[in-house]
């Protein structure tokens, strides 16, 4: 009996305590990533559901006309009357007859100024998201709006003559742009323009692949016509897929 105790004693050898302490070493570390893993999936699902929900309330209130600021694009008509004051002398009095043309001004968290220029709506997608028009246009400035929703990247007014831009985060989920990449030729694409509350219907009729520093896609050679041009990432955010719509 004694000699089969002292056989298993001697059976644990030094190198297998350290194997077995590398194993566990590993193990903890394993467990550690792992956890650190699932906390950052967690914490992107929950900044997603955060912009989502942030996204849908700046659509809501863009609707509703809700902002308590605003900033407006006027053409001013001055018309000069003359107005007679007790001593029987006349005096010019300019009176301001204003059309207005009026855009929602609101703050970034990072201060980034922006107006909610209209809506898209993709039927097919079941998304309607506001399209936010940044102040200054900087890289940073555009990459914290596309945190919020759909953003304005190059063109003219929207629902005017030339190719109006918009450029979209794809989440690889059902969220802002993600599924932009599934549409086909034919599909619809509606947007609206808050200003006078019109909307426009555009249809698909291009679709195609390009590396990150080409900005061909945003020309506005158009022939005359109205047209669209969503832009987000592939999959794997290595390229950006282009959708071009024509308004019908």
């Amino acid at each position: 009996m004694n000699q089969i105790l002292v056989t298993k004693k001697l059976y644990i050898t030094p190198e297998l305590k350290r194997k077995k302490k590398v194993y566990k070493a590993n193990f903890i570390v394993s467990v550690f990533f792992l956890i650190i893993l699932i906390s950052v999936y967690i914490y992107a699902a929950y900044d997603r559901d955060k912009a989502e929900a942030m996204s849908q309330d700046i659509l809501a209130n863009a609707e509703q006309g809700q902002e308590d600021d605003t900033v407006v694009d006027s053409d001013v008509l001055i018309a000069v009357l003359n107005d007679t004051i007790d001593d029987g002398t006349e005096t010019p009095v300019a009176m301001a007859e204003t059309n207005q043309n009026t855009k929602t001004k609101q703050q970034s968290q990072s201060g980034f100024t922006y107006v909610t220029d209209g809506k898209i709506a993709i039927p097919k997608l079941g998304i309607e998201y506001g399209i936010l028009d940044g102040e200054t246009d900087s890289e940073a400035e555009t990459e914290e709006l596309l945190k919020m929703s759909p953003v304005k990247f190059h063109g003219p007014d929207i629902n005017t003559v030339g190719n109006y831009c918009i450029v979209g985060h794809n989440y690889r989920n059902t969220r802002f742009f993600s599924k932009v990449p599934t549409l086909v030729n034919g599909d619809i694409i509606q947007i609206t323009n808050f200003a006078d509350n019109s909307t426009v219907s555009y249809e698909v009729y291009d679709k195609y692949i390009v590396e990150p520093t080409d900005v061909s896609c945003t020309s506005q050679n158009t022939n005359g016509k109205r047209e669209i041009t969503l832009i987000t990432c592939t999959d794997d955010s290595k390229q950006r897929v282009i959708v071009k719509a024509r308004a019908i």
